[in-house]
């Protein structure tokens, strides 16, 4: 089989062409090749804290007034969250799933909506068919961001038997990072 014979002005431009088909390769891949491969975790990391949990009061959706400190002995993971809050949504059925494996461990899973009113919370829930295990507590006077000194959603305090808030959340959570965090707490 005979070569084939380029020209001079072809072969003086045949590497240049060559690089910047690479490079084209390349950007095309920068952005294509991401939503094919697996995501990373994201979630955020508790800090650690150490203070005394704060007396809160609420009335949950059911109609039953609560309070923080009814929960002593038990392990607690106030959760504030709001029905428009991305992350928050996100987050919901994790928390609900973790709090369903754990709940005979003594773990209670309070749902705190941040500046949510009973019906804005009920017709969220219907909205989305959400049947969750958890207590949710409309908060519509952000008393628990108040006594936490927080102004972001999600945010979660882990409070512990002895109702020392031992752990603060500002961001989603994982499943991965709640048994990495909270299970050690459960199982003393």
């Amino acid at each position: 089989m005979p070569a084939i014979q380029l020209s001079p002005a072809l072969r003086r431009w045949l590497w240049p062409l060559m690089g910047v088909a690479l490079i084209a390769a390349g950007v095309a891949a920068w952005f294509w090749l991401p939503q094919w491969l697996p995501q990373p975790e994201t979630s955020a990391i508790p800090v650690a804290t150490d203070f005394p949990a704060p007396d809160l009061h609420f009335t949950t959706l059911e109609g039953e007034t609560i309070a923080l400190s009814d929960y002593r002995g038990q392990v607690v993971l106030l959760n504030n969250w709001a029905t428009w809050c991305p992350p928050c949504i996100e987050e919901m059925p994790v928390l609900d799933a973790y709090y369903r494996d754990h709940a005979a461990q003594g773990f209670v899973l309070l749902a705190v909506a941040a500046h949510e009113y009973p019906f804005e919370v009920r017709n969220f829930l219907a909205e989305h068919n959400w049947h969750l295990a958890l207590t949710i507590v409309p908060d519509p006077e952000e008393r628990a961001m108040t006594a936490f000194q927080q102004t972001h959603l999600p945010a979660s305090y882990v409070i512990d038997r002895d109702g020392t808030v031992r752990l603060m959340w500002v961001g989603a959570i994982s499943r991965k990072n709640l048994e990495k965090f909270i299970t050690p707490l459960l199982e003393k």
